[in-house]
């Protein structure tokens, strides 16, 4: 098991890979198939409903050997356990990290400094059901005596990437009597556009901030508070008939004046990117209901047991990071492309690009020593087919390798005609355009002119993998979440780095800081930056005043 400060790179198991990938490197996937007539059939995965075929990645079952050689040599079990166990594994923020606590059920025992955490998870969640039901059924009434009928969720990064992603997710769900808009930038239009033509006394506003300090968040919170003031007559009253807290700052929350009875905790050992089935994810309950929130943690914890307890050989999340190991560092691919063929799921590379850039955005081990390997491939992706239509020409023709997770159903929530068919016949056709290409020969059978022949040439050889589920239903958005999450626990327990703090967030917060009363205030200030920076300052005090 590699200790705390060792590099991954010198272990035996990564030296195996390294001399692995020298015999293969120059293996394409049609030789893999032609070789292996059951290729296609044995390296998947059926557990959960969902079924991953992983079968057009460039590898071997050698391959496959090897990265599970160096799973245990790096010791992801043990790190499995210790995380489920409650101990403090986001070292340097002295945290443990019990996201999978949110979505145990009652009688588990998950221990954070002795305490047992799932009773307070529970006695939140049924606050938020109690307080979900008022809203819904009209008995939660505004300033004026009208019912809410508008929602509109205050927060940034992870309190507002996974309330957005869900509800898009699980519009079809919805109650559709009810408006949610989500506000997270703190660029002014995007709070004028979210309250546009609302009426703010059917308003009710979700302000998420575990410390009720957060500067964008707070900003829109207290922009969002003169709104409804200027709109119902100005009586600070209206605030706690219209506003609730999700945060642990009970001090801050009164101050504001939000009725402490209506904030909603959550804790330290939730990081913002894994909250969204814990009270940040209000909004959601709101929009589709208690019960289908809680099939929605169901389905987080059918996953969260998977990766516990499965054989590496068979564990969905473990395989899936492993890839992605093997893509990264061994392919030197840089990205990973993350496409839902699944309209409700347009947000969802959004969601991912915070969950796993913000956890494997590192360069230092655990205890401080430089990487000498990549870690940390940008996610980014698009729905299918929007996608085949835009960025595809280059990842089907262009000089970068980029593997891609493919994601679909076979039942559409909006059955209409041949739509779906023609659908999942383009999740599949481009799997396999992808890996098999279009030789020089076979451009030519086809009567190409020889000028045109290299235009119209395909590699292939290039990586996916492809999710197949039966439905989007809450229960499978949680399980399709966790799966995501500890793929990245994966990569990040291999690449020995904390997966679970995000300190590279701070620098250009904490700058922001000094720099905004300079651009506030009424007399030239001293700037001290360096000379782009206060050339820009300057600039656009002058470009305010004109």
């Amino acid at each position: 098991m590699t200790t705390e400060g060792q590099l991954i790179s010198e272990s035996a198991a990564w030296k195996s890979l390294e001399a692995h990938y020298e015999k293969v490197k120059g293996l394409h996937l049609k030789t893999l198939f032609a070789d292996d007539p059951t290729r296609g059939e044995r390296l998947t995965l059926d557990t959960l409903g969902l079924y991953l075929d992983y079968s057009k990645n460039r590898i071997t079952d050698e391959t496959i050997k090897l990265l599970l050689d160096l799973a245990e040599e790096t010791g992801l079990r043990e790190r499995i356990d210790a995380m489920f166990r409650g101990d403090k594994i986001n070292l340097t923020e002295n945290r443990s990290v019990l996201h999978v606590a949110l979505r145990a059920p009652k009688g588990a025992s998950i221990l954070v400094d002795g305490e047992n955490v799932v009773p307070q998870v529970h006695a939140v969640l049924d606050k938020l059901v109690d307080f979900s039901n008022r809203v819904r059924s009209g008995a939660w009434l505004g300033h004026t005596g009208q019912r809410i009928r508008n929602i509109v969720n205050i927060g940034i990064g992870g309190s507002d990437l996974g309330p957005v992603m869900a509800y898009e997710a699980l519009r079809f769900y919805s109650e559709r009597d009810l408006t949610f808009r989500f506000v997270s930038n703190v660029d002014g239009t995007d709070l004028a556009e979210a309250t546009h033509e609302l009426d703010p006394a059917e308003t009710l506003f979700i302000i998420s901030s575990k410390t009720f300090t957060t500067a964008e968040t707070m900003t829109n919170a207290h922009s969002a508070r003169d709104w409804l003031l200027a709109g119902l007559g100005g009586d600070a009253k209206a605030v706690a008939k219209h506003f609730v807290a999700v945060s642990t700052n009970a001090e801050k929350v009164s101050e504001f004046g939000i009725d402490t009875g209506n904030m909603f905790e959550f804790w330290d050992w939730v990081g913002g990117r894994y909250s969204m089935d814990s009270a940040i994810g209000l909004s959601t309950m709101l929009a589709i209901g208690s019960e289908n929130f809680l099939a929605m943690l169901d389905g987080f914890h059918q996953m969260d047991e998977h990766f516990r307890t499965a054989p590496f050989v068979e564990n969905l999340p473990a395989i899936l990071g492993l890839l992605t190991i093997w893509n990264t560092n061994f392919l030197k691919t840089q990205t990973v492309a993350i496409l839902p063929y699944e309209q409700y799921l347009k947000r969802f590379p959004a969601y991912l690009q915070q969950l796993t850039m913000e956890s494997s955005g590192k360069h230092v081990t655990l205890n401080g020593a430089h990487v000498d390997y990549d870690t940390g491939p940008i996610y980014w992706g698009e729905p299918g087919t929007n996608g085949q239509h835009s960025f595809y020409q280059l990842i089907h023709q262009g000089t970068r390798l980029i593997p891609c997770d493919f994601i679909a159903f076979g039942q559409p929530l909006n059955p209409l005609g041949r739509h779906h068919d023609m659908l999942l016949a383009n999740v599949f056709a481009q799997a396999e355009a992808l890996a098999f290409g279009k030789t020089a020969e076979e451009v030519k059978a086809e009567g190409t002119p020889d000028w045109l022949v290299p235009h119209r040439v395909f590699e292939g050889n290039r990586p996916s993998n492809t999710l197949l589920i039966k439905q989007l239903t809450p229960e499978t958005l949680g399980k399709l979440i966790a799966l995501y999450e500890h793929s990245v626990f994966t990569q990040g327990a291999l690449w020995n780095i904390d997966s679970f703090d995000q300190w590279g967030v701070e620098l250009g917060k904490a700058l922001a800081q000094r720099i905004t009363p300079e651009l506030e205030s009424q007399t030239e200030p001293e700037l001290t930056h360096d000379s782009s920076t206060n050339c820009l300052i300057r600039r656009y005090r002058k470009l305010k005043k004109n």
